[in-house]
Parts: C-alpha cells; structure tokens; sequence
C-alpha cells in the first residue's frame, strides 16, 4: 500500500531527479497511480508526475478535463517520439506555487508509452493535452516550467 501523497514544493531538490523506467506494472504501481489521481484532483490540477510527489519513476496521471473518469490518461515510460508547430498556454504547476508563465511547446505531439495493463501504445495530442503531456515529461527528467522563464 502506498502511504498518503504529498506534493513536493519548489525549490526542493527531490524535484530535480530523473525517473527511472518502471519495469514491472505491480498492483503498488496501479495504487500509485489511484492516489496520484486522487491528490491531483484534490489539489485542482490537470497533470501531475510520480516526481512530484517523491516517486521517482516515469509515471504521468493526466486529466484534462478534470472531471470525467473516462477522460482519465496514464502514462507509463512516456516517450514523446515527435513534435511539430508552437503553442504557448499559461502554465501553473502544483509544485510551483503562486507562479505561472507562458512558454513555447510544441502544439502537435507524437507519444509512445504503455497503459496501466502494460499495453504499450502510440498516440497523438494536440493542443492542452499536448502541453500538458510535456509539462509532465519535463518532471520525469528533473525540468520545471520556471527553467524556461528564466531562459
């Protein structure tokens, strides 16, 4: 069982870890995600990575919509494959209070990852999603959106 989450908060230096690959989809890793979700809605958020509360693997839970189950997203292992066009979204981030920012993305994204039943899948997003997705990406390789602001 996982014990309860909490998000870590800028400028703690857990945040700059890289994820390591998740190997095996254990029942832990589907709790994980359970309360992954859980926390993210809690705290009002539409994307949130294992990084972010301490779990150092490549975990993403996504919802945009913030509302409906079935618009839920996990990502296992997420690999953006390619990416074209530029979007900019004012971005906030549940690790980074009080602070939001618009940054260039790309608007069009190719991704590979596995599903929570360690289906492996491609898939293609675009706009939100798309920036979200590399927003939590960022987290699995140890980058916040406030790296970029400050370029």
């Amino acid at each position: 069982m996982i014990p309860s989450l909490n998000i870590l908060q800028y400028p703690d230096s857990r945040l700059r870890k890289v994820a390591k690959p998740v190997k095996l989809i254990t029942s832990e890793i589907k709790d994980l995600v359970r309360n992954m979700f859980k926390i993210m809605y809690e705290k009002g958020g539409i994307g949130l990575a294992a990084t972010q509360v301490n779990i150092h693997q490549r975990i993403v839970v996504i919802n945009i919509s913030q509302r409906e189950k079935k618009d839920e997203l996990t990502l296992i292992n997420p690999i953006i494959l390619s990416s074209h066009g530029v979007i900019s979204l004012e971005e906030r981030c549940l690790s980074v209070s009080n602070r939001a920012g618009c940054i260039l993305r790309s608007k069009f994204i190719e991704v590979k990852t596995k599903s929570l039943s360690g289906k492996e899948f491609i898939f293609h997003a675009k706009g939100l999603l798309s920036v979200c997705i590399q927003h939590e990406v960022d987290h699995l390789d140890g980058k916040l959106f406030i790296d970029y602001l400050r370029k």
